[in-house]
């Protein structure tokens, strides 16, 4: 169980939090789970939600990087819901069967873009660093747009993340 209450309704909330929500749901279809967290401090989570925003709808990276990408960041910080609810749509954007088996601990070839992806992601979640080679070997098939992108994006859901993860809402009982 959560440890603070999970917004899900828009009943009870002040102005500011009514809004937000509107505007949330509006980009996303729904009040997804970091913003069942976020939304009780609306200041932060309006930015955190334009920036995730931008990081998922007017990205240049391709869908299949962006989602092998999103689901190599939520293994790394363990946090099962960004798997849970990126899954499909990663196999819908057309990241690898192999790639999304790899990151569920099987041992397979992986392009080299995914490999450098996977590398990027993992470095910047272990080690808050990127080695030089891991950099040149992204750079080679993002360019530095898209490397930059991809470190963002990194970035972005780690602090979903930890948001979830210290009010305990990144793996709720009995929820898929």
């Amino acid at each position: 169980m959560a440890r603070i209450e999970l917004i899900d309704r828009k009943d009870g909330l002040d102005p500011d939090q009514a809004r937000l929500f509107d505007w949330i749901v509006g980009s996303r279809g729904e009040l997804v789970r970091p913003f069942q967290v976020l939304l009780h401090a609306p200041e932060q989570a309006e930015h955190i939600a334009r920036l995730g925003h931008v990081v998922r709808f007017e990205s240049g990276l391709d869908g299949a990087d962006r989602e092998l990408a999103i689901l190599a960041t939520g293994r790394a910080h363990g946090c099962d819901y960004v798997w849970d609810t990126h899954v499909d749509l990663a196999r819908r954007e057309g990241t690898s069967p192999a790639a999304i088996a790899h990151l569920d601990g099987e041992v397979g070839d992986l392009a080299p873009r995914e490999a450098a992806i996977l590398d990027m992601v993992g470095e910047l979640c272990s080690a808050s660093s990127l080695s030089a080679s891991t950099f040149a070997r992204v750079e080679s098939h993002l360019g530095a747009k898209g490397a930059v992108e991809l470190s963002v994006l990194v970035g972005y859901y780690t602090l979903l993340g930890y948001a979830m993860a210290s009010f305990d809402a990144c793996h709720v009982p009995g929820e898929a």
